[in-house]
């Protein structure tokens, strides 16, 4: 017998998962290399320092932080068919972000590619500018038709077929 999902008391936010844990430090982190331009291995070290740390899922983190940076231009050449602006006029939030669900979208197939985006949204609902999330659910949603074509083709036809 399972047990049933925890679920947070009415008025309570749910506790995040191990994976969001992950996401939001690897963004603070991209955050700090896209303005200061740091040594990748410094800030990941600053990272590790933080109280978050301990309950994010490690693995996901490395990928993302390191993933990002080491594939920051091949990321950036990923979105910047689906932007109305340059890259460089991005901000850095909205920037990180976005190579988060670039990232996901290309490298994490274990993550379903709906859940990539919302994650993404989710981060710039909490951290970037007001209705930055949209953008971000824009660019990406864009991107995953080019990043993963079957699973989005699959997901759109499922949706026609239902009553």
């Amino acid at each position: 017998m399972s047990t049933p999902p925890k679920t947070a008391a009415p008025g309570k936010p749910r506790p995040k998962s191990a994976r969001r844990r992950s996401r939001e430090l690897a963004l603070q982190g991209l955050y700090e290399w896209l303005i200061a331009r740091g040594d990748a291995g410094e800030i990941d070290a600053h990272m590790r320092e933080l109280d978050d740390f301990s309950k994010c899922d490690r693995a996901h983190f490395d990928a993302l932080l390191h993933g990002c940076i080491n594939e920051s231009a091949d990321l950036d050449a990923v979105i910047a068919p689906h932007l109305d602006r340059r890259v460089g006029e991005l901000s850095p939030v909205e920037h990180a972000v976005l190579w988060i669900g670039a990232y996901e979208l290309r490298h994490c197939i274990d993550v379903p590619y709906k859940v990539a985006i919302n994650e993404a949204v989710e981060l710039a609902k909490s951290f970037g500018g007001t209705d930055g999330h949209k953008y971000v659910n824009g660019v990406l949603d864009q991107a995953a038709m080019r990043l993963r074509p079957t699973e989005v083709e699959a997901a759109r036809s499922q949706r026609g077929t239902r009553g």
